[in-house]
């Protein structure tokens, strides 16, 4: 899976913020103490995290980030994409056969396609409030999955 470490340390940086802000914001220098991320890494993260939205900053002396909604109400998977992270777990690009085998679909194509549906899904059904609470993520996944309401194809 192309899961590299910017979307990792995102989802870290994030946490630790839903963790530690208990109503004032949170610095970068004080995120990568604890969680051992470079401060120049996090400022980059930072600038594309309040560019989607998903985290407010607050200048001056105390200042820092805060999360823009509520934990319960950030999914994972938008962390993820706020950085610019691919959630793919083929060789090629998606749907396009590039960097398969000489233009064709590979044998397994479908196989980790599928696999990157499911993750993306996990992703996508977990909030930064159950990570930061440590709840059973399965579980959590499971329950929010089971709320959402369907979509009906019209026939």
């Amino acid at each position: 899976m192309k899961l590299s470490t910017r979307g990792r340390y995102a989802v870290m940086a994030m946490s630790d913020i839903a963790i530690n802000s208990i109503g004032a914001p949170v610095s970068l220098g004080d995120i990568s103490g604890r969680q051992g991320i470079s401060q120049a890494f996090l400022e980059q993260l930072f600038g594309q995290l309040r560019k989607n939205g998903l985290v407010n900053s607050v200048r001056g002396p105390g200042g820092g980030y805060t999360l823009a909604h509520n934990a319960d109400e950030i999914c994972i998977a938008d962390i993820v994409t706020a950085v610019d992270e691919p959630l793919q777990v083929t060789r090629c690009q998606g749907d396009a056969i590039d960097g398969c085998v000489d233009g064709e679909k590979c044998n397994t194509h479908e196989l980790w396609a599928a696999l990157g549906r499911q993750v993306y899904g996990f992703l996508a059904a977990v909030t930064l409030g159950d990570v930061a609470e440590k709840r059973n993520l399965a579980l959590a996944a499971s329950v929010r999955r089971a709320k959402a309401p369907t979509v009906r194809s019209q026939a």
